[in-house]
């Protein structure tokens, strides 16, 4: 009797007064078969609106493409559904195969993939978020293509490779205005066609990219793929071995290789305009420690024809813009997998009981959920800015170019932050489903060990917070327009203002030992500005003091009592309000 007073009196403190009585526990099954009945489970959270997002939604309007709002929910609705969350488990589950031979000896190369792979590359081809947005003149093209990676992202992380290099193909294809005659309109096309055949009797392609080498990694000067001029003007003979090569059943890959006037890019197809097999031989696939539904190879060049893209001894330049668009595309996946796991880990929370309540309603629960939601809501906020400026910068928009000089380091500030808070995000949702989510079936292993790619790929977190440096030293207008955009928030909240003040004084120290330091507080003030300006009050008075003002601990679910968590939750995760 004592012991079951002691516990009721422990739920009352636990619960409080404001919060609604714990309910009752289910009864207890009968029968002989009893230990088989399932009680205090989850259902199954599918189908639902990857969509139903208030952050995302309202910063799709925000940055100019409202007209692309009920073709996210479409799409948000789909990738909710059980059938395409089903393709991804089983996109994941069976994982590509490698083929280097035919039944008779000859050499294919080719990469078998399960049927569900190709369910979701066709979805995501025709709806726009491969190369679309470069044949779409509306303004907010390609926020709306982001805001779709955002909720297509809920289904499977791998297939978001070859569709991103696909995108970001195309700005750089057109430093060679005679190839990208050609093979534009097929990359920009919304239909997918898997299958290696002559480009141009395909309705529409796939790109992919080849630029590190084992001795060299990022530091992609030192490749040593060499290139070697034919007698047809443009067309090069390419001889080396590439160490990470996506998505290798592309129809065409831009590569770097030395050429006689140094490091250049060139155009690779995987079959030659007279339907031979170019010179595309796959040694293997790298066995990874996420992204298991894509092929990662390394392949190997011997007489491999290529089309100089742009001059020789420019590649890097060449591919810079391919770059910016890749890494837009790192901070949007990292985004959605935030989104993904929370809701996952609110559904979860919603439905499971523990010490006489609902998870959702444990004050410590609710603590860490508002905690991650925060973080989710900034990284999205972030990403459609950054889609925002990049539409606005490709097009030209505004007189100051300095959009595209925001574009150009917050970009990179973008990557090495969220990318960042990627894997402790979802290792801390994970542990909200507790013991199930450490099993397989859950999908959260799934997520947590995608996490780390994104954070990795195009530049680690080194490469990008010296990448910021090497902005700010060369290009002044960066951190002008960085402060624009900063200063547009000013005088909303103290302690993001006291921020702003300590970043423009770290400026004048900014050096490589500390650029990590120095980024991660232009990520975190360039957040908060957003958040003080677009979210409500609860939400960016809890960042800020946070994020900014240190009343914070070292984890996910330390905010301090005076945040407003039903409010936080209730924007995020509106069953929990």
């Amino acid at each position: 009797m004592t012991s079951t007073l002691a516990h009721e009196q422990q739920d009352e403190r636990r619960n409080g007064p404001d919060r609604r009585p714990a309910p009752q526990e289910p009864p207890r099954p009968a029968g002989p078969y009893a230990t088989h009945d399932v009680t205090n489970q989850p259902p199954p959270l599918a189908p639902y609106d990857a969509s139903d997002d208030t952050a995302l939604l309202e910063g799709l309007r925000r940055e100019g493409a409202g007209w692309a709002e009920e073709d996210v929910r479409r799409l948000g609705l789909r990738a909710g559904g059980a059938e395409a969350q089903e393709w991804a488990e089983q996109a994941n589950r069976h994982e590509p195969e490698l083929r280097t031979h035919d039944r008779y000896g000859n050499r294919v190369d080719e990469v078998d993939f399960h049927p569900s792979w190709h369910h979701l590359m066709r979805t995501a081809v025709a709806e726009g978020l491969a190369g679309a947005p470069w044949a779409d003149d509306r303004p907010g093209a390609h926020v709306a293509r982001t805001a779709g990676g955002l909720v297509w992202g809920h289904t499977d992380a791998g297939h978001g490779c070859p569709t991103s290099m696909t995108y970001a193909a195309v700005p750089a294809l057109r430093a060679q205005p005679d190839l990208a005659a050609v093979y534009e309109p097929l990359l920009t096309s919304r239909v997918y066609e898997p299958g290696l055949r002559a480009p141009t009797e395909k309705p529409g392609l796939l790109a992919g990219m080849g630029m590190t080498e084992k001795q060299g990694g990022s530091d992609v000067r030192t490749n040593t793929t060499a290139a070697t001029p034919t007698a047809e003007p443009g067309v090069y003979t390419l001889r080396g071995h590439k160490w990470f090569t996506s998505a290798p059943m592309c129809d065409v890959f831009l590569v770097l290789a030395q050429a006689s006037g140094g490091l250049s890019c060139f155009l690779v197809p995987r079959v030659l305009p007279d339907g031979s097999r170019n010179g595309f031989r796959i040694q293997r696939l790298k066995d990874k420690l996420g992204n298991r539904s894509n092929a990662s190879c390394e392949p190997e060049f011997d007489g491999t024809v290529a089309w100089l893209v742009g001059p020789e001894g420019r590649g890097v330049k060449t591919i810079i813009e391919m770059v910016n668009c890749t890494r837009l595309d790192c901070v949007m996946m990292s985004a959605a997998l935030m989104r993904k796991t929370l809701v996952e880990a609110g559904h979860h929370a919603l439905h499971r009981r523990a010490f006489g309540a609902r998870l959702a309603d444990q004050p410590l629960m609710r603590n860490v959920l508002a905690d991650l939601a925060l973080e989710s809501e900034a990284a999205t906020t972030l990403t459609l800015r950054l889609a925002g400026a990049a539409d606005r910068a490709v097009r030209g928009a505004g007189d100051d170019g300095e959009e595209a000089a925001f574009r150009r380091i917050a970009t990179a500030v973008g990557k090495y932050w969220v990318t960042k808070r990627g894997p402790a995000f979802t290792a801390e949702a994970l542990e909200c489903l507790g013991g199930n989510g450490y099993v397989e079936e859950s999908g959260m292993p799934r997520h947590y060990r995608e996490a780390p790619l994104l954070s990795i790929w195009e530049g680690s977190g080194n490469v990008n917070a010296l990448d910021v440096l090497r902005a700010l030293g060369r290009e002044p207008g960066t951190a002008e327009a960085l402060f624009a955009e900063l200063a547009l928030a000013r005088g909303g909240d103290a302690r993001l203002d006291a921020a702003v003040a300590r970043l423009k004084d770290g400026l004048g120290e900014a050096s490589p030992l500390g650029a990590r330091r120095l980024v991660e507080l232009m990520a975190l003030t360039l957040q908060g500005a957003l958040l003080v300006r677009h979210a409500p009050s609860a939400v960016a008075d809890a960042f800020c003091a946070t994020r900014l003002g240190g009343d914070w601990g070292h984890s996910f679910g330390t905010l301090p009592d005076s945040a407003e968590l039903g409010t936080i939750l209730g924007r995020a995760l509106p069953g929990l309000a």
